[in-house]
């Protein structure tokens, strides 16, 4: 299948990379959402390749210095700037954005094709978002996305063990900040109440619950219930008091602790059985929740073996 965005590896190319680790989400029902990580140490000084063009903004999460950066836009000098590690940039990629490498770099781009920008603005009396207010070159101290940028990092460096829940979700919230902070999208006021009518919080959790392993999308269990996936999301974490991707490694711990009890399964079989990606995994999550390793758990309640 031929990709269609400027992330991945077609990113990669365009600023000579030859890794472009990269998660992709598919809960925006207009378009794929991306995030790739692009670094470089040792670069070849060149002026980076011409993307695609596109209705689409690549928004970049610097995360090392870059001294006087030289931006191009349609083929023409634009300005020279300093770049700072944890600083926010846009490019549209209708303007044919570039830059001259002749340092070393290491950034975060996150893709947004407009019709995903235009999702966050579907509801009564929204008007559509027009063009992302920025300047070439000019960079933003967005705590948000530094946030957002920390928690993909550690996805992008263990794909493995990262469910589609934690992507789609804070790729979702990546999108909606952008629309707002960028594109003058007013933010819905919360309400009060609103979570999901017992019904849907049973076959959202009988959804979950049937498959451990998170592959299943934020987006296909919002269609199933007839809600967006924002709506969704939201009321879904008003019924649980959870976002679904917490709910769901919630119920793998507990499933773990229920393997446990049999005296001789091997931890590793656990591990992928309560839909861990591996042992290792299954020990860093059921520790952070727990508050003991899953061995040490084992001894104290049941007198199992470590693994």
């Amino acid at each position: 299948m031929t990709q269609a965005g400027v992330y991945g590896q077609r990113l990669g190319r365009g600023l000579h990379v030859k890794e472009a680790p990269v998660l992709i989400t598919r809960s925006l029902r207009s378009a794929e959402v991306a995030v790739t990580e692009v670094r470089n140490d040792k670069p070849t000084p060149e002026l980076s390749g011409s993307l695609p063009a596109e209705d689409a903004y690549l928004v970049s999460l610097k995360l090392r210095d870059y001294p006087a950066c030289e931006c191009w836009e349609e083929g023409r000098y634009v300005t020279r700037e300093d770049i700072r590690a944890g600083a926010t940039y846009l490019y549209d990629l209708k303007r044919d954005p570039r830059y001259v490498i002749d340092k070393p770099f290491h950034s975060l781009f996150f893709y947004l094709p407009r019709p995903a920008l235009h999702d966050m603005a579907r509801r009564p009396g929204a008007p559509r978002i027009g063009e992302l207010s920025y300047e070439p070159g000019v960079g933003h101290d967005d705590g948000v996305i530094r946030h957002i940028g920390a928690s993909l990092q550690e996805a992008l460096r263990r794909p493995d063990e990262t469910n589609q829940l934690f992507i789609d979700h804070m790729m979702l919230a990546l999108t909606a900040h952008v629309a707002q902070t960028y594109g003058g999208l007013k933010p819905v006021a919360e309400p009060s109440r609103g979570g999901l009518a017992p019904w849907q919080v049973k076959r959202a959790c009988d959804r979950l619950d049937s498959d451990l392993s998170g592959k299943v999308a934020l987006e296909q269990i919002a269609t199933e219930l007839g809600l967006s996936v924002s709506h969704f999301s939201r009321a879904f974490r008003i019924s649980t008091g959870l976002p679904p991707h917490q709910w769901l490694l919630r119920q793998r711990v507990k499933a773990a602790t229920q393997l446990m009890t049999v005296r001789n399964l091997p931890l590793s079989e656990i591990a992928i059985s309560a839909g861990f990606a591996n042992q290792s995994h299954f020990t860093r999550v059921f520790t952070q929740m727990v508050g003991v390793s899953p061995g040490a758990w084992r001894r104290e309640t049941h007198g199992g073996p470590d693994a």
